[in-house]
């Protein structure tokens, strides 16, 4: 049978239960096969029935000794065996299951029983399972031999709906396994021997049906081997076949103009700022088009980086364009990057969705006809009637907060060739995440931060210190600081207990912060009233800023010296490590202050990682840790495939050794067409086709 054969293929599966499956994501037989169990019962130890205690859950096996049928009182239909081995007697209760009466045979049949202990009812205290959780039917000719028959010494325990028996989802997968089926293997057998791993098809069979803890443990680590193997073969792949196919544009070395936009900064590149740089010069000089992740802390100064990349380009003639998820961040590159390249006579340009009519047509007839060398803007610039003269590099700022196809609509806006392409951002990734969802992009960090930039001291508060806290804050702002103010919601909401940034407006202005100069911030005001309250935050003019999490990324203003975040533990720790960089960028000493409302115990303890930790990567792998794959990467776009069995959090040297591996498979030469087809198989369309490269 063809493991891509649909599932009604199986006995005993119609369309209904066909339906019912397809739910679960089966519909054929590998993703029958492959939906591997979650936990498994241990069968493997027989008790007698002789040791056998209320309250406990055990495995039995004996003869039936006899059989009888009642109607209870509620119209069921209770069969009741008593099953013995040499220590002892027990009765069994099995409702309406009449065709066990039929199969059954008294001094004949044998049953292996894993259940809880209990009494019969009206048994004057004979013991009986009373309740079965799983059984199987030993019809064994030799009843007097000593040796126990044990079907499946690790009962498999799958995540199922209720309307699925698990007996019969159990019954399902091991016909499918006895099936004259072939898994192929992607995994080449040299590696599979280096490693000591079975083959597909037995690790298979052996993961949901193991008779020793070791089938299990060798199955499980044969399959999370396969699996991550699989996917970094198919990213290292598709990078390789990027490189020969995607063919970009060859810059030249010389590059006068950085030079002087360097000679102009008022700092020097630190070290790891000029090793990225050198990375993107080689990859630009190349003809294949660059594709390069930048990873760099909050303040570790990418976007000079991105400034620079651009002006390279430029300077060969072609434009660039730079994306940023917000309209504040637009804003701010903007007016940056314009004050230091005009003077160079690089004409910069800002689109935005708040542009009027005649301003938008000016910046797109100017992009038409390459008199705008540089453009800087918002998901603006991916719009249909963008169309540039010669786009050389597309610059992403904060791109997880983009969905790839995003992403691939501006790259898309070159004419006869491939922009270059650069992402950044400053939310830490953690490593298994960039082996997974950037295993085919260039990856450069930045970790160090520029000199002069002062530690932020963070401290956990609860609720009850908030007039202390908010006495600190008009001290601080006494001495001429400002402060940042943020919550996580706009409005009050009856589904949640969060407080809102309207609400805590209100309470500082007429309270706490009485007499201060105080503005609200949130994404429901218009672009101009942001810019506004921003030059106004900028300025001095506003002494404390209360927000949401708009300031999140971008924002830089030196002066700011205090943040409080109210009901930060509804924050994941990245998130509130970016909001905490938004200080900390002048000369003066820096406090972040979280005021925790959550009753869980683990959020506390999160919280608290932030007081210990200022490295955003560490922090990073710690709120991995902490929420688990689900909710850490539920919160980004990032398209990472659903892992079957495989768990980034406990498995990232298993990730690493498949990383090598696979390269190392690539070059000896692997076979394409399986690996297309188990990818197909395993994560459908999520993985673009490999070609014969």
């Amino acid at each position: 049978m063809d493991i891509r054969e649909n599932i009604q293929f199986l006995k005993g599966v119609g369309p209904k239960k066909a339906q019912a499956l397809k739910k679960l994501g089966i519909e054929n037989i590998y993703d029958l096969i492959t939906y591997y169990p979650r936990r498994y019962e241990d069968q493997s130890q027989i008790v007698p029935i002789g040791r056998i205690k209320v309250g406990e859950v055990v495995n039995i096996q004996g003869k039936i000794m006899a059989m009888a049928e009642k109607n209870t009182r509620r119209g069921l239909k209770l069969l009741t065996i008593m099953l013995a081995d040499d220590t002892g007697v027990v009765q069994l209760n099995f409702f309406n299951q009449d065709y066990l009466k039929k199969k059954l045979k008294v001094q004949k049949s044998s049953l292996f029983v894993h259940g809880k202990v209990g009494y019969a009812y009206g048994g004057y205290g004979q013991l009986a399972i009373s309740q079965i959780i799983s059984f199987d039917i030993i019809n064994n000719d030799n009843i007097d031999s000593e040796e126990n028959i044990n079907p499946c010494a690790f009962m498999p325990i799958y995540t199922i709906p209720d309307y699925i028996k698990p007996k019969d989802f159990r019954n399902l997968i091991e016909q499918a396994c006895t099936q004259d089926i072939l898994v192929k293997d992607v995994v080449p057998n040299f590696i599979r021997e280096k490693y000591d791993l079975w083959d597909k098809q037995t690790a298979i069979k052996k993961i949901h049906f193991p008779q020793t803890r070791q089938e299990l443990e060798k199955a499980k680590k044969s399959l999370i081997f396969e699996e991550l193997f699989l996917i970094q073969a198919g990213l290292l792949l598709l990078k390789k076949q990027h490189q020969v196919k995607n063919k970009g544009i060859k810059f030249l070395s010389n590059s006068e103009l950085v030079k002087t936009v360097k000679n102009n900064l008022p700092f020097n590149l630190t070290a790891e700022q000029e090793k990225v740089w050198q990375e993107i010069c080689l990859d630009m000089q190349k003809d294949v088009q660059m594709q390069r992740l930048v990873q760099g802390d909050v303040g570790s100064g990418k976007t000079v980086i991105a400034i620079l990349s651009l002006v390279k380009a430029i300077e060969n003639g072609y434009q660039g364009a730079l994306m940023a998820p917000t309209e504040i961040l637009a804003l701010q590159h903007y007016g940056k990057i314009k004050e230091l390249l005009e003077p160079l006579n690089i004409h910069v340009g800002l689109l935005t969705g708040s542009l009027k009519v005649k301003e938008k047509r000016q910046i797109l007839e100017g992009l038409a006809d390459g008199t705008i060398d540089l453009v800087i803007g918002t998901h603006a610039l991916i719009q249909d009637n963008v169309i540039f003269k010669n786009l050389g590099l597309v610059v992403t700022d904060e791109q997880h907060r983009f969905g790839v196809n995003q992403r691939a609509k501006l790259e898309g806006k070159g004419e006869d060739f491939l922009p270059d392409v650069l992402v950044m951002t400053a939310t830490p990734i953690p490593r298994t995440m960039t082996l997974t969802v950037y295993g085919d992009l260039d990856v450069s960090f930045i970790k160090e931060l520029p000199p002069g930039r002062k530690p932020i001291r963070t401290f956990v508060r609860m609720p009850d210190r908030r007039n202390l806290i908010y006495k600190f804050v008009k001290d601080e702002v006494a001495k001429g600081r400002q402060a940042y103010i943020v919550c996580p919601l706009i409005e009050e909401s009856e589904n949640s207990d969060a407080v809102s940034v309207e609400m805590i407006y209100d309470e500082l202005t007429s309270g706490y912060l009485y007499g201060l100069n105080c503005a609200l911030l949130h994404g429901k005001l218009k672009p101009k009233e942001k810019e506004d309250l921003l030059q106004g935050f900028l300025s001095g003019k506003i002494d404390v800023l209360v927000s949401t999490t708009v300031i999140e990324v971008g924002v830089n203003v030196p002066n700011a010296s205090i943040m409080v975040i109210e009901g930060a533990e509804r924050f994941g720790l990245a998130q509130l490590h970016q909001l905490r960089g938004r200080i900390g960028r002048g000369e003066y000493a820096s406090y972040c202050i979280l005021i925790n409302r959550g009753k869980n115990a683990n959020s506390l303890e999160r919280l608290h990682l932030m007081e210990k930790i200022s490295d955003g990567f560490v922090l990073a792998e710690e709120d991995l840790r902490l929420r688990g794959p689900g909710q850490f990467f539920g919160s980004m776009q990032h398209g990472l495939p659903d892992l079957k069995i495989a768990d980034v959090l406990n498995d990232v040297n298993v990730l690493v050794n498949a990383r090598v591996e696979a390269q190392r498979a690539i070059d000896y030469g692997i076979d394409k067409k399986v690996l297309n087809e188990i990818l197909e198989l395993q994560y459908k369309h999520r993985f673009l086709k490999i070609s014969d490269v």
